[in-house]
């Protein structure tokens, strides 16, 4: 009888510590809270979305999208044509919109795909390949830069 009322509270602190700990963020989540954070008070507009088709981003199940990271700029006065480009060898590769944009070139990590419509900019990326946020000033330098193309 001894040794059930030390399993117990054995078994209990176990159970009890494993809730605490299981309440803590993990690293990731608390860098990229940061970054999308540091994001928005840059002027980019960081959501989730699932990843259309004409990126091709592979899909998270056979019948479910993928969730990606879109970061956007509004650019109030602009009245910008519908551009729709995939990410391929470090190049835009059009998909949809003006030839202008094909193959121009891109140095940023991680970027699946851009998009343009009316006064938004924005591009679809993997935020694993920046956790430090070292690219969000390249990013929007980026977006506008396109914008006035």
């Amino acid at each position: 009888m001894e040794n059930t009322g030390i399993w117990v509270a054995v078994v209990i602190i176990v159970f009890v510590l494993g809730s605490i700990l299981g309440l803590r963020v993990s690293p990731r989540e608390k860098a990229l809270g940061i970054m999308r954070e540091k994001a928005r008070k840059m002027g980019l507009h960081p959501r989730l979305v699932a990843a259309p088709d004409w990126t091709k981003i592979p899909l998270a199940s056979s019948n479910r999208a993928s969730m990606v990271a879109y970061y956007s700029v509004l650019i109030p006065d602009a009245r910008l044509p519908l551009m729709r480009a995939r990410v391929e060898d470090q190049q835009l590769k059009l998909v949809h919109g003006d030839e202008k944009f094909n193959n121009f070139p891109i140095a940023l990590k991680g970027i699946y795909a851009i998009d343009m419509q009316a006064n938004c900019v924005g591009l679809y990326w993997d935020e694993e390949a920046d956790l430090k946020a070292t690219q969000l000033e390249d990013i929007k330098a980026y977006l506008h830069a396109l914008a006035e193309l």
